[in-house]
């Protein structure tokens, strides 16, 4: 594996005995009270759950697609499905029963075929996530990013004009936000200035034109210097941008199509790796999940700071 900008990487897969490899996996998500790590995937309807320590393997099935998620402080989900923001009870693993399963808040899809895409809390605990045509060849734009706030209410569109929305990600400070649309027309990841005590964005500015590097710019994380990570879906690489946009550490995976990342372990010195397994010409990798070892912390994941209904009770 080549390793540019990093003296000593190791790349391991977290689930080597896993038999079936994720279709998209995606939304990596680390729980530092359980040491574990969820993910989800999106076709397939699934939420996984590693603690990487012993192996545990646990998954459950939804009613419908989840592509995106967050946690309270009391452990039930907060996700973006296919029809709208959900609030989840997580029981034994298997199917999730009806009665554990809420929908909170539901957009209006401007499109046929839409769902939510790519999502995570601000350093406030408010839910963002945005929305996409399934459908990539459709190269539509109908797509846009909704803010979910603390007292249970969905925005009207913050940005529109998405095609593949992706990349949400906040600076150490709260200062930034950082949005990308990872479809292979744009290839874009912007950044805005957050006005973090309302949740407002503002100025809207170019942060990485992705057309001049390898792959397109998936599922972010931003690590404790400030720095933006992105998963360089079909480039089979995560790049490291420094705060004012330059790339300083590149480093090669043995997938073709990572999708998102998110930092994990004891010490969050840890980036796992999600992978989406293409239809032709994969391999023995692809659509599995990976610990990165690089020598890079970063900060732990925001609950969900509002106050979820009790799905189930």
């Amino acid at each position: 594996m080549t390793v540019a900008g990093a003296s000593h990487v190791s790349i391991e897969r977290l689930e080597p005995s896993r038999a079936t490899p994720h279709a998209v996996g995606e939304s990596p998500l680390w729980r530092a009270d359980e040491q574990a790590l969820y993910w989800v995937d999106i076709p397939a309807r699934q939420l996984h759950r590693v603690t990487p320590a012993d192996g545990e393997h646990r998954e459950w099935t939804f009613p419908e697609q989840v592509a995106c998620f967050s946690i309270d402080t009391s452990g039930t989900l907060l996700a973006a499905c296919e029809t709208g923001v959900f609030s989840v009870r997580l029981g034994a693993p298997g199917d999730v029963s009806a009665s554990a399963w809420v929908r909170l808040a539901a957009p209006v899809f401007p499109a046929s075929g839409m769902r939510f895409n790519d999502g995570r809390c601000d350093r406030q605990g408010r839910f963002w996530a945005g929305t996409m045509v399934a459908d990539m060849s459709l190269a539509s734009d109908a797509g846009s990013l909704f803010r979910f706030d603390a007292n249970g209410h969905l925005s009207a569109p913050l940005v529109e004009g998405l095609v593949t929305q992706n990349g949400l990600g906040f600076s150490p400070d709260g200062r930034t936000m950082y949005l990308s649309d990872s479809h292979p027309t744009v290839r874009r990841v912007w950044a805005f200035d957050f006005d973090a005590d309302r949740g407002k964005i503002g100025n809207r500015r170019l942060f990485v034109d992705m057309n001049q590097y390898p792959g397109r710019p998936d599922g972010a994380a931003v690590d404790a210097d400030g720095c933006y990570w992105t998963c360089a879906n079909d480039g089979s690489r995560v790049l490291r941008f420094t705060p004012s946009g330059g790339l300083d550490r590149e480093i090669v995976l043995p997938v073709s199509k990572p999708s998102m990342c998110a930092f994990g372990g004891r010490d969050f010195d840890t980036l796992f790796v999600t992978s989406i397994r293409p239809g032709a010409n994969a391999n023995e990798h692809d659509g599995h999940v990976f610990a990165v070892r690089c020598g890079v912390r970063g900060l732990p994941e925001v609950p969900y700071a509002g106050t979820l209904p009790a799905a189930g009770v």
